[in-house]
Order: C-alpha cells, then sequence, then structure tokens
C-alpha cells in the first residue's frame, strides 16, 4: 500500500499527462510553435461591411443639403418680390385679375423666404450633426424640406386669398 490520504484512483485521474499517454499508448505531443504575440483589437467585421452604407448616407444626405441650398437661393428672390410672384402663380393657376394685395404680400413673401433660408440651415446642421455622429441622416433633409416647404407655403397662401384680385378673378372664372 501506498502512503497516500487520497482513495484508490479507479479511473486514473490522479495520472499524469505522461501516464495517461503511455496508458492509451498515444505518443508523445511535439513542442508547440512559439506564438505569435496577440494583434490589437480589430474592429467588428460588422463595421466593415456597414461603410459602404455609411458612404452612401454621406452622399445621398450632402447631395439632398445641396439639392435644397439651389432650390433656397432660387426661391427667396422670387419670395422677395411677391407681387412678380403672385402674378405668375396667378397665370399659372389660371385665373383672370391681378395682385392688389401688395403690402401683405411683401410681408409674407420676406417672411416665406427668411422661413426657408432658416429652415435650411437648420436641416443642414441637423444633417451635419447627424452625420458626424456616424447615424443615417438621408432622412433628415427630406423631412427639412417637407416641414419648411409646408410652413412657407401657409405664408404665401395668407397674401395670395387675402387679395380681393384673387376673389374676383376666381368668381369671374367660375
Amino acid at each position: 500500500m501506498s502512503d497516500d490520504p487520497r482513495p484508490r484512483p479507479q479511473y486514473g485521474e490522479y495520472a499524469t499527462p505522461e501516464q495517461q499517454r503511455a496508458a492509451i499508448r498515444q505518443p508523445e505531443p511535439e513542442p508547440a510553435a512559439p506564438v505569435d504575440p496577440p494583434h490589437p483589437p480589430t474592429a467588428p467585421a460588422t463595421t466593415v461591411a456597414a461603410r459602404p452604407t455609411r458612404m452612401a448616407d454621406r452622399i445621398i444626405t450632402v447631395a439632398l443639403l445641396a439639392y435644397g441650398l439651389v432650390t433656397v437661393i432660387g426661391a427667396i428672390p422670387q419670395l422677395v418680390d411677391f407681387t412678380s410672384f403672385a402674378k405668375t402663380w396667378m397665370e399659372v393657376a389660371g385665373v383672370n385679375g391681378e395682385f392688389t394685395n401688395t403690402a401683405q404680400g411683401a410681408l409674407w413673401g420676406g417672411v416665406g423666404a427668411t422661413v426657408f433660408a432658416v429652415g435650411w440651415v437648420l436641416t443642414a446642421g441637423l444633417s451635419w450633426w447627424s452625420l458626424a455622429k456616424g447615424r443615417a441622416s438621408w432622412w433628415i433633409p427630406l423631412v427639412g424640406a417637407i416641414v419648411t416647404f409646408v410652413i412657407v407655403s401657409v405664408c404665401l397662401v395668407i397674401p395670395i386669398f387675402g387679395d380681393p384680385g384673387l376673389v374676383r378673378g376666381l368668381a369671374l372664372g367660375s
């Protein structure tokens, strides 16, 4: 008997790895190749796959902002000269008459031009902020354009439909 106080092993649980290999007749493993030091962690594979989408988002966002800027720059002079704008609108709408609400038109045309400019600046600021955070941003110029257009449209409707010349023209056209 041995001096080992442990109970007698039944399945070789006290055997060393060399004794276990000898019992199952397995050859000694070859020494392992030297291990390279660990590389610094790399970005997850999903980041690499998402990069083209982010680039497309940037391109679409910038293109929409550029289109919006061209639209705003083109619209501001028309809104500042509201009488000419109203006359053109009435011709396109097929209304016979002359725009006579010039004082209110000048006021609301200026308000509309200001809303257009401020709306574009706010939209561009939110878009750049979202792009800097790495978020999807293509929708911001679209929503900004819709909201700004609705507000400007309300500003333009007030003097146009408040014009007695338009009301007479609509009554004569019916």
